[in-house]
């Protein structure tokens, strides 16, 4: 997409997370600025930030790039990143908010008395935060890369930098006004093109010109298919078959999926990977250290149930509009189903439909902006929570400077890491850093609020079970060989059978090492559950 509002689009953008950025530092003082922002921010706040951070390269790229590449198989990706705000709403955030603490390993020693549990749940948020990251990198390098022509490595570097720079200097306090600012930059960013987009379909009724490559391509097909050529020659690659197209050639039209319904029918995936989806989307929200660090923001229980009730509005909202740039992408960019490059929907579909006139290059600058956002806003949360854990479990004190050099250290490993991992799907990351979170710290969470018979034993064991199982499925995928079958489904999308275990072995080692309860248990639960003013005495 050859525009010259982009950079400076993308340059606007960067620059006003400095500037918000550097608003916020002003306040930030003190360390329960850097990693709760005092406890002062209101609901409505908190509710704009909160979905600034969390709808991230998967919502913004992701969701988008698998409803063109499979339909609506994958439909409750935002459904189940909606919805999981309900869950949350229903047993954890006010509650979590009146245990006064800071972070996750906060609420595990305060629950259950153990360093050892601490110490456990520390290294899980550092692994979700790290794995959550990388998308969020790998999506700027995208970006870059098919709106300016640039480097995937600057990209990545762009936003690594920025992020991790504007975390270490504001911390909590900072973020917040960024992060606030970013969800409607990316509202707007995804709603006006995508209008001018629907009106445009709806006016001409009619495809555009058949896209070209551009680019020498290389095609590997995993099914059969069937395409038509330009010139009406019709190739039926087989499954394991490779095409190679030059650039400028015109793209085939893959008949399967521009001319039929199957698309639309959900199938191939199964019902086990789509109750898995389901489960990990719908109970990894409530496990996300990211998300949950910005309810101990909140005055009090009250505000952060108010905060989740605003935010399931704006979440539902965003999300109708990824689903429409994938529907619309079958029409007007179905050469990237064949070069697999569907994350990147998104970016090139303003100009595609539209043309390079100068509403195209406009909506187009528009969107990279509104991506760009997406990127910085998610990963400074992510990058905030895993520098709380850092400074204080990690370095020991919980300063100031200990949070800085935490976060600078924490930003460094997935920029790393990015730059291995270009090739998977964005969504396929975030949906592996969900299913981690759903099969350890939901269980954690749901049982330590809402069961007094849950121990530090119980609690560990559980953890290990289903978020060690969801860790070396991640493993497996991102680093092993193909998987033949029902493995591929089983380790692909584990969250169908690491949650329930994690919840099994919690329950069973609890009852088993009931002598290991808390003495101060009962006090514990009074102040999760009493109404505010009550715990807030008690605490």
């Amino acid at each position: 997409m050859d525009s010259p509002f982009t950079v400076p689009a993308i340059v606007i953008v960067t620059l006003a997370t400095v500037i918000i950025g550097a608003y916020g530092l002003r306040l930030a003082r003190t360390t329960s600025d850097f990693l709760v922002a005092s406890r002062t921010v209101s609901a409505r706040w908190n509710a704009a930030a909160i979905g600034g951070e969390y709808l991230s390269a998967a919502s913004f790229l992701g969701v988008a790039g698998l409803v063109l590449k499979f339909g609506v198989d994958v439909l409750w990706y935002p459904v189940g990143f909606a919805a999981g705000y309900l869950a949350l709403l229903l047993f954890v955030a006010a509650p979590l908010r009146r245990s006064g603490a800071f972070t996750l390993p906060d609420f595990c020693e305060l629950r259950l008395r153990s360093r050892r549990l601490r110490k456990l749940a520390t290294a899980f948020v550092v692994f979700i935060g790290w794995l959550y990251l990388v998308p969020q990198m790998q999506g700027a390098g995208l970006t870059l890369t098919t709106v300016t022509g640039g480097s995937y490595l600057m990209g990545v570097l762009l936003v690594g930098v920025v992020v991790t720079a504007s975390v270490a200097l504001g911390g909590m306090r900072s973020i917040t006004f960024v992060q606030a600012f970013q969800y409607w930059l990316k509202l707007t960013a995804l709603a006006v093109p995508v209008l001018f987009l629907a009106l445009h379909w709806q006016m001409e009724g009619t495809t555009p010109p058949d896209p070209v490559f551009r680019e020498t391509t290389t095609v590997h097909f995993d099914h059969p298919a069937k395409l038509t050529q330009a010139d009406g020659t019709v190739l039926a690659p087989s499954a394991g078959e490779t095409l190679t197209f030059q650039a400028g050639e015109p793209v085939p039209k893959v008949e399967s999926v521009n001319y039929g319904t199957d698309w639309l029918l959900p199938g191939e995936r199964g019902l086990f990977a789509t109750y898995s989806l389901i489960l990990a989307t719908f109970l990894g929200t409530m496990g996300l250290p990211h998300v949950l660090v910005r309810f101990y923001t909140n005055p009090d229980g009250s505000a952060a149930r108010r905060t989740t009730l605003v935010v399931l509005a704006l979440v539902g909202m965003f999300y109708l509009f990824p689903t429409l740039y994938g529907v619309l992408g079958r029409v007007y960019t179905p050469e990237l189903l064949l070069t697999g490059r569907t994350d990147a929907v998104v970016l090139l579909l303003p100009s595609s439909a539209l043309g390079t006139g100068l509403l195209g290059q406009l909506l187009g600058s528009l969107v990279a902006a509104g991506a760009f956002a997406a990127f910085l806003s998610s990963s400074s949360g992510l990058l905030t929570s895993v520098a709380g854990v850092l400074s204080t479990d990690v370095l020991g004190r919980g300063s100031v400077r200990d949070f800085r050099i935490s976060a600078i250290a924490g930003g460094i490993v997935p920029i790393v890491l990015a730059l291995n991992v270009s090739g998977l799907d964005v969504s396929q990351v975030v949906g592996m850093a969900f299913a981690v979170a759903a099969s350890s710290f939901c269980p954690l969470l749901v049982l330590g609020i809402w069961w007094r018979g849950l121990t530090d034993a119980g609690a560990a064991a559980g953890i290990l079970a289903g978020g060690g199982a969801a860790i070396g499925a991640v493993l497996l995928t991102v680093l092993g060989p193909p998987l033949p079958g029902w493995l591929s489904v089983l380790i692909g999308q584990p969250a169908a059978w690491t949650v329930p275990l994690a919840f099994a072995v919690m329950v069973l080692v609890s009852l088993a090492t009931r002598h290991r309860l808390p003495g101060t248990v009962s006090t514990i639960m009074l102040r999760l559950h009493a109404p505010d003013p009550v715990a807030a005495s008690r605490g």
